[in-house]
């Protein structure tokens, strides 16, 4: 008989109860991979282990400083030690376990994500790489003007823009919306591309080449065309077109409460981050802005 069914068995039983939280799909596959890990490293380096109430403090100390050993990242030994806490917690309340030893262990230290934004001459090389393309140049004017988000770029109606306003409504994180006005430049780039825009049922403003609304992974890989076709050896995303444009919104003047009402921020401490990252920016400057 396998000594460690119980062990298994206790983390199918937390497994099915995930399924009554409303959690995506995704969520409760990363639970499951990052437990199942776990208490593959537990029972393979601790052959006394064979029931959850045997799982101690030193056993989880000790599998996060593997992980780190094998040079697993701060943010990913994190969410780690959040899956077994959580899983923990069940244990606690179907009384497996008297009390849950992640109880003060302290959270892995986290790197800190260099936020990349293009320098002045990098974003007008990529604007002027796709000057011969009207969608392609206003979706990354959008980037560059507005910050938008790309999940908020792919999923702009023809209905959210009002070009003689000069106004758009964009639907953000946790369904919440907000509206920025635009800018002269996007302003411009939207009113050329939806001149050639052609008529269809799909009413998304920007569309593939079957009809019908671009995806993220197609706005991802328009802007990676551009990438290199000017030439920008920078490592850069959709989201680094974000920080570009709210570096430069920074170093134009704009304040942190009117950074977070551009960007939709939840926190107005991180559209602080963008005002000392305009210190850098400003060294860069040239004569062309934003």
């Amino acid at each position: 008989m396998d000594t460690t069914t119980e062990l298994y068995t206790s983390l199918t039983r937390y497994l099915n109860s995930l399924t009554g939280r409303n959690l995506s799909g995704h969520t409760a596959v990363a639970y499951r991979t990052d437990l199942l890990q776990f208490l593959t490293w537990l029972t393979e380096n601790d052959v006394t282990v064979t029931t959850p109430a045997t799982i101690t403090r030193t056993h989880i100390l000790e599998y996060l400083s593997y992980l780190a050993s094998l040079g697993r990242s701060g943010v990913t030994r994190t969410r780690k030690l959040a899956s077994i806490r959580e899983y923990c917690k069940f244990l606690v309340n179907e009384e497996l376990l008297a009390h849950s030893p992640t109880e003060n262990i302290v959270r892995p230290k986290q790197e800190r994500k260099q936020r990349v934004f293009l320098r002045v001459d990098e974003y007008m090389r990529l604007l002027n790489s796709a000057a011969g393309n009207s969608q392609d140049y206003a979706i990354l004017q959008l980037f560059l003007q507005t910050g938008i988000r790309v999940a908020e770029l792919v999923g702009l109606a023809l209905t959210d823009i009002d070009l003689d306003a000069g106004t758009m409504l964009i639907n953000g994180k946790g369904n919440k919306q907000r509206t920025i006005y635009l800018e002269k430049k996007a302003t411009q780039a939207l009113r050329a591309y939806l001149s050639d825009r052609p008529h269809n049922l799909d009413q998304h403003v920007f569309l593939n080449y079957q009809g019908n609304g671009l995806s993220v992974r197609g706005v991802m890989d328009i802007v990676e065309k551009y990438q290199q076709l000017a030439g920008i050896s920078k490592k850069f995303s959709c989201h680094s077109l974000r920080h570009t444009c709210a570096t430069y919104k920074a170093v134009k003047g704009y304040t942190p409460p009117d950074l977070q009402d551009l960007l939709g921020h939840k926190k107005p401490e991180t559209s602080l981050i963008y005002v000392h990252m305009a210190r850098d920016a400003r060294q860069l400057m040239q004569q062309t802005s934003l």
